[in-house]
């Protein structure tokens, strides 16, 4: 017996408004959002675009331009991370980043979130790290 996906679009409430289940983006009520991702714009530390989380959501800098080059660029890059994390390439926690069955120690030094790479401790955001390298080879590497 076949299983045949019905074309009932039907609508449900979120908030007091009503959605439409075959809608994304602004037309579902939410600034860049991606099928199965919540994208949430929060206010972020300087020079951070953008933030993928092990709960599936993608946090991107309030300061960007929703729709905007830049805020597509960042979306894109969180992506392959999130994508990571949902197929276990990547697990992260207060105490390591796991990638690629590779554990690199993190710990806080002066108050900077700092991660050992080939043997030295470097910090997050800084250059080097290999789940950054592809995600930013993944794509067009802008970010």
């Amino acid at each position: 017996m076949g299983f045949k996906l019905g074309s009932e679009r039907g609508n449900y409430a979120s908030g007091g408004v009503i959605k439409n289940k075959m809608r994304f983006g602004k037309q579902a009520g939410e600034e860049g959002s991606v099928p199965g991702t919540p994208v949430i714009r929060v206010p972020l530390e300087e020079g951070i675009m953008g933030e993928a989380n092990m709960d599936g959501s993608i946090y991107v800098n309030e300061n960007i331009i929703p729709g905007s080059y830049e805020d597509k660029q960042v979306i894109s890059h969180e992506m392959r991370h999130a994508t990571d994390m949902k197929i276990g390439k990547l697990v992260y926690d207060d105490n390591s980043i796991t990638y690629n069955g590779e554990v690199f120690p993190r710990v806080t030094i002066d108050g900077r979130d700092m991660i050992k790479v080939d043997g030295r401790w470097k910090e997050a955001g800084d250059t080097g790290f290999p789940w950054e390298e592809d995600a930013n080879n993944g794509g067009n590497g802008d970010i």
